[in-house]
C-alpha cells in the first residue's frame, strides 16, 4: 500500500516537473515575444543592450537601454549644438547705401589696400 501511495506521488512528481519545464519555455517564449516587439518599436535601441530570460528582466533591460540611447542622444544633440556653423554669409559690417558712387569707390579701395 505505500507503495503505491509512493509510485503515486513520484508519477505526480513528474508530471508537475514536466508540467514546470512546459511553463519555463513558455515564460522565455513570452519574454523574446515581448523583447522583439518592443524592439520593433524602439528602432533606435540597439538589440545588445536588451537581454532577459522573464518578461520582468527584458522590460527592465529594454527601460534601461532606452535611457542609455536618451543619454547619447543628449549628449550628441549638445556636441552638435556647440560645434555648430551658421549658415550663409556673415552679416555686412559697413552700411553703404547712403554713400555717394565715389565715396563707395573710395571706401572700397581703402580696404583693398589695408
Amino acid at each position: 500500500m505505500e507503495d503505491d501511495r509512493f509510485k503515486e506521488l513520484e508519477e505526480r512528481l513528474a508530471q508537475k516537473e514536466a508540467e514546470l519545464a512546459e511553463l519555463r519555455d513558455r515564460l522565455t517564449l513570452a519574454a523574446q515575444k515581448l523583447r522583439a516587439l518592443l524592439l520593433q518599436t524602439a528602432p533606435d535601441v540597439p538589440e545588445e543592450l536588451v537581454a532577459g530570460e522573464t518578461v520582468e528582466e527584458v522590460e527592465k533591460s529594454f527601460l534601461s537601454a532606452q535611457q542609455v540611447v536618451e543619454k547619447v542622444k543628449k549628449a550628441l544633440e549638445a556636441r552638435f549644438l556647440k560645434e555648430r556653423v551658421p549658415a550663409g554669409a556673415p552679416p555686412r559690417s559697413a552700411q553703404l547705401s547712403p554713400l555717394s558712387p565715389r565715396e563707395k569707390i573710395a571706401y572700397g579701395l581703402g580696404r583693398r589696400q589695408a
